[in-house]
């Protein structure tokens, strides 16, 4: 093959190469797809259609002393299973990521020796009630949003009164329940 040929053989290589390349461009120009503003389909209805999606109404939230006059110690120690992760529960086990819960109910709040609080829960004040406690164990971050504590919550009344009769237990003179 001489250099003439091999010319043109490189010459339409290159040519179907840039046809191909300018021919998907402009394919993507005409048949681009279009993002929708709200994710999803929209579904036939008899209404108008609505962007804004409505919270969901709270659940009554029912008062504490019934809740703790229910309330089961072995159910309650069952559900701080998951928080031993970061908790002690024994007297004198000290500190793990979280301060030790032994004692905690009548403890001033944020008093734990050697355990280093966020400034939020140093600005609470006061000891931990067991009203002070359950509304920390349904949502740490709505009470205190600095918090170093990850727990996302526990919105099930009957579990927090449940930690709250075994958290109860855990001390040498308990804080009497609330009546």
């Amino acid at each position: 093959m001489d250099h003439v040929n091999v010319n043109r053989f490189a010459l339409s290589a290159l040519g179907a190469v840039l046809f191909v390349m300018l021919l998907t461009a402009f394919s993507n120009l005409l048949l681009s797809p279009r993002t929708p503003k709200v994710p999803g389909f929209a579904l036939p209805t008899s209404g108008p259609a609505t962007v804004a999606v409505e919270a969901p109404k709270a659940a009554p939230v029912e008062p504490l002393p019934p809740l703790l006059a229910k309330a089961d110690v072995q159910k309650g120690e069952q559900d701080v299973k998951i928080c031993e992760t970061c908790h002690n529960f024994k007297e004198g086990a000290g500190a793990k990521i979280g301060p030790d819960l032994w004692n905690v109910v009548g403890r001033p709040v944020a008093s734990f020796p050697g355990f280093v609080y966020s400034d939020g829960l140093k600005k609470i004040g006061g000891d931990w009630t067991y009203d002070k406690l359950n509304t920390w164990i349904t949502d740490p971050r709505a009470m205190v949003p600095d918090t170093k504590m990850a727990f996302a919550g526990e919105k099930n009344g009957q579990k927090r009164a449940d930690i709250l009769d075994y958290l109860h237990t855990l001390s040498d003179k308990p804080v009497p329940l609330p009546k």
